[in-house]
């Protein structure tokens, strides 16, 4: 069935132009009229006449003689010879065939077993369109037009544009040669073929494709590259097996080094307890509850305080290379057995009664058993004052201007006033309140941060001066004076007039400072340096000075430097109920579990808890500070101060109270609560 739409400046003419379209008469067809023509005003808006003409289809020739065909053969008996009449409708039907193929053929285009083939008519040509990857070639010259004519006077000939990729890898070794791992994205092979296509008239000429991953790897090339890179320990085959087997991109670690095993420096083990406890605690109303302190049991004459064990070295590693990886050196403690211990087959002794002071600092381990002195009374001027190498417990009070001194804890059980408490290394608890004091904990360690960062100034002075004293020994201007016979001494007092102006001032500060704290200082090198620097750079002595033995006392210094800075286990600390206009200092975390404290200055090495109120003075906290209230309604000015790395914690802060982190401060006008206050990455306060 064939339908056309056709136009006409009316019914009859739009009729009679479908009928010479469709080549057939008006009995032939089924009109159907879809728009009556108009003729408009002055013929404007004039439409013309359409109509839709149907050709419904008709049995054809061939058809019929089928038809005739399938009847006679249906009459023909089974088994009986041959009717040359058969074969000759037979033959007649093969015509009449062609003869119909040729027809629907005309003006169409067709591929048939990868030929292209046309059929050209006097009414129309067939059209070929070419897409990718299909070269088309006329008459043996390639057709570059996408879309061309196709006669049958030419010959054509199809090239299909088949795509092979090649497998893409890699093996790359990591910096530390402890793996390897082999890259790899398999390639793949396109092929093509041009389908048959029926005849039309106008042919997209397109190829199908059929895509396979094809992975050219093998086992042999991947060892070739692992030899060629020197990889000789660790191989994973399994790994490069599924490597030459994967049709997705990958990577796979085909070998590995073996990594050192970390190995452990000496250590002391402790067998005996020397923790301190904190001392007294609050109890939910406020007051202190004395039974909850316990002293440390002290050891007696010949018991084991602890061990000392040697440094476990680690295991060697390997890389893929086969190359021996050193583990990370191991050291020793270094261990200084002092008064009241022993060192015996690696086993610390306690020579004499009294508790067992273990302080850590990086490697070096210092072990000593002080005794405790024990006051039954009041610190008075009855008793005098008192200065002791161990602990000292006071039954009593500590009474104007009395002072105690202690080389480890100082346990008071009642009030302290207008007094001096100074623990070098150990802590102070008080169950009294302190008033009008000075309290000093971890003088040692004061004293030893005190000397690195003096002896740090010192340093960089010390190497800046070696770098110029290098640059001017190497000048020629050097080598033909005095200098290079008589020695640096020269050259250094004039580098010391000119361009180090500030270095002996420096110097003399910190032998001043040596001098003065000499008693609390364990270790000599210390002192060594002062005398040092002062032969060096202060006297007046002849004495030869060479470039190599200012380099021995800098590295001396920086030994010193890194000791100081190194946090020392356990730390000093300060446990007290309230505080009244005093001073108090320490390494370590200080806490005051009472009523608070009014009006007094508190440094905190470590932590400041204030469990009650804080009102007047100043306070600061090296690892924070935590107070419950701060400030007071009349505006009296309260700081508090942290570093810059810090927090501050506050649950209520009223007016007056000032709070600085780092160099960023911040004064309270009115009261609030919850506050956390720290610095963000742009150093802005910000309260959380």
């Amino acid at each position: 069935m064939k339908s056309i739409i056709s136009k006409g400046k009316n019914i009859d003419e739009a009729i009679h132009a479908g009928l010479e379209i469709l080549n057939a008469s008006k009995e032939m067809v089924n009109v159907e009229v879809m728009q009556h023509e108009t003729k408009g005003f002055l013929g404007i808006g004039s439409k013309m006449a359409i109509v839709k003409i149907t050709k419904p289809s008709v049995s054809s020739p061939l058809d019929k003689v089928i038809n005739n065909f399938i009847v006679e053969m249906d009459v023909l008996s089974e088994g009986k010879e041959e009717d040359p009449d058969t074969v000759n409708s037979i033959n007649l039907i093969n015509e009449q065939m062609e003869r119909i193929d040729n027809d629907e053929l005309e003006g169409k285009v067709w591929i048939s077993n990868g030929k292209l083939y046309c059929r050209t008519s006097l009414e129309r040509y067939p059209t070929v369109t070419i897409h990718p990857n299909i070269k088309l070639y006329k008459n043996n010259v390639l057709v570059k037009e996408k879309t061309t004519i196709i006669s049958e006077q030419n010959t054509y000939e199809m090239e299909i544009e088949n795509e092979v990729k090649e497998t893409k890898w890699r093996v790359s070794i990591d910096k530390h040669k402890l793996k390897v791992h082999l890259s790899i994205e398999p390639g793949y092979k396109i092929v093509r073929s041009i389908p048959d296509m029926d005849a039309v008239h106008h042919l997209e000429l397109k190829a199908i494709e059929k895509k396979e991953i094809v992975n050219t790897l093998n086992y042999y090339k991947v060892l070739q590259k692992l030899t060629a890179l020197e990889i000789k320990y660790g191989l994973n085959r399994s790994e490069i097996l599924k490597a030459l087997e994967t049709s997705e991109p990958g990577t796979f670690e085909i070998a590995a080094g073996m990594i050192p095993t970390k190995g452990k420096d000496g250590w002391v083990e402790l067998k005996v307890e020397s923790e301190m406890q904190e001392g007294p605690k609050e109890k939910e109303d406020g007051s202190i509850d004395f039974r909850e302190y316990r002293t440390i049991p002290n050891v007696e004459r010949g018991m084991v305080i602890g061990i000392l064990h040697p440094p476990i070295p680690g295991q060697p590693g390997c890389t893929v290379c086969n190359e021996i990886l050193p583990a990370k050196p191991v050291f020793p403690v270094t261990l200084r057995a002092g008064k009241g211990t022993t060192l015996i087959d690696h086993k610390i002794i306690a020579k004499d009664f009294g508790r067992p002071l273990i302080e850590k600092r990086g490697r070096l381990v210092q072990v000593k058993v002080i005794p405790k002195l024990t006051c039954k009374d009041n610190v008075n001027l009855a008793s005098g004052n008192i200065h002791f190498s161990g602990d000292v417990e006071v039954m009593g009070e500590v009474e104007k201007n009395m002072i105690v001194e202690a080389e480890g804890n100082i346990i008071i059980k009642k009030t302290v006033t207008n007094a001096f408490l100074t623990s070098f290394s150990g802590g102070v608890i008080s169950y009294g309140n302190i008033i009008g004091s000075e309290i000093s904990v971890g003088k040692n360690n004061m004293l030893i941060t005190e000397l690195g960062h003096l002896l740090g100034n010192i340093h960089q002075n010390v190497e800046k001066m070696i770098a110029v004293i290098k640059q001017l020994t190497n000048s020629q201007a050097f080598k033909t004076n005095d200098f290079s016979r008589g020695g640096l001494q020269p050259l250094i007092r004039i580098l010391l007039e000119k361009k180090f102006i500030n270095f002996p001032p420096l110097v003399k500060k910190y032998v001043e400072v040596v001098n003065r704290g000499e008693k609390f200082l364990d270790d000599d090198n210390w002192k060594v340096i002062g005398v040092s620097l002062s032969q060096v750079f202060l006297s007046l002595t002849n004495e030869v000075a060479s470039i190599d033995g200012i380099s021995h006392i800098s590295q001396q210094m920086k030994e010193l430097v890194d000791f100081s800075v190194t946090p020392v286990e356990p730390d000093s600390f300060i446990t007290i109920p309230s505080v009244l206009n005093s001073k108090l200092y320490c390494s370590g975390n200080v806490l005051v579990i009472g009523k608070g404290c009014i009006n007094s200055k508190i440094h905190a090495g470590g932590l400041l808890k204030i469990s009650g109120v804080l009102r007047g003075g100043e306070v600061y906290g090296r690892l924070g500070v935590d107070i419950n209230e701060s400030g007071a309604e009349s505006g009296t000015l309260t700081i508090i101060a942290v570093p810059s790395d810090q927090t501050i914690r506050i649950k209520k802060v009223m007016e007056g109270t000032t709070i600085k982190i780092g160099n960023i401060k911040y004064t309270f006008k009115e009261t609030r609560r919850n506050i956390v206050a720290r610095l963000n990455a742009n150093d802005r306060m910000v309260f959380e």
